[in-house]
């Protein structure tokens, strides 16, 4: 049966106006997104075993476009709607974050940070650079590493806050793996870039690690 044959209530694209996109499962969303279905599925089946074949949503927004093209009903121009989709979000959050207090929405700078970083194949060391209003001057990516770490150099780090003009920075950076325990690492980068910013009066506010979840050292007592 073909969506529009659906009860109304049960289509996904009047579930979302009427109920709100939260209402909605991955695969009605998905479904909004791809349209219309192919032969004998409807755009929530072809959603379904989209689902199926990557494991989650997550799967295939992270699909490269050989893999992505190679299912029915999907092609070229999907694959630059759904990438540009992903960057609306992200610029999106960042817009969201500009003259807030980021100690105030720990939520939305959350969601940013998670957005910037959770789906890099290796290590990406970054800083938010904040005023001393705690307002988002500029999210820098500070050094990249392999899935096994990222090596992470004060000097650099104090020398772009001072060209910042920052008062304060978010440390972050993410785990590939998915896992989000910090590590003794972590742990020990956190403690010197707070010395060596302290000697400018630039302050660390959290260190937060991303991966399928995450951390924030400061509610561990680690910052």
């Amino acid at each position: 049966m073909a969506i529009s044959d659906w009860p109304s209530a049960e289509r996904p694209r009047e579930k979302l106006i009427y109920r709100g996109a939260k209402a909605l499962s991955d695969a009605e969303l998905l479904a909004i997104f791809l349209r219309t279905g192919v032969a004998g599925s409807s755009a929530v089946d072809l959603a379904r075993q989209l689902l199926l074949d990557y494991g989650s949503l997550r799967g295939i927004l992270d699909a490269d476009v050989k893999s992505f093209c190679t299912h029915k009903g999907l092609g070229l121009a999907k694959f630059g709607q759904l990438q540009a989709a992903l960057e609306i979000a992200t610029r999106h959050f960042a817009e969201k974050l500009e003259n807030e207090d980021c100690l105030t929405n720990p939520t939305q700078t959350m969601n940013y940070l998670r957005a910037r970083l959770r789906d890099y194949d290796h290590e990406v060391f970054a800083c938010l650079m904040l005023d001393n209003r705690n307002r988002v001057i500029a999210f820098r990516e500070m050094f990249r590493g392999t899935i096994d770490g990222a090596s992470v150099y004060p000097r650099e780090v104090v020398k772009q806050a001072l060209a910042d003009n920052a008062a304060a920075v978010i440390l972050a950076h993410n785990h590939p793996s998915g896992v989000c325990e910090p590590s003794q690492a972590d742990i020990r980068i956190t403690e010197r870039l707070q010395k060596a910013l302290a000697l400018v009066d630039i302050r660390v506010l959290d260190h937060v690690i991303v991966g399928d979840e995450i951390t924030c050292l400061s509610e561990r007592g680690l910052v």
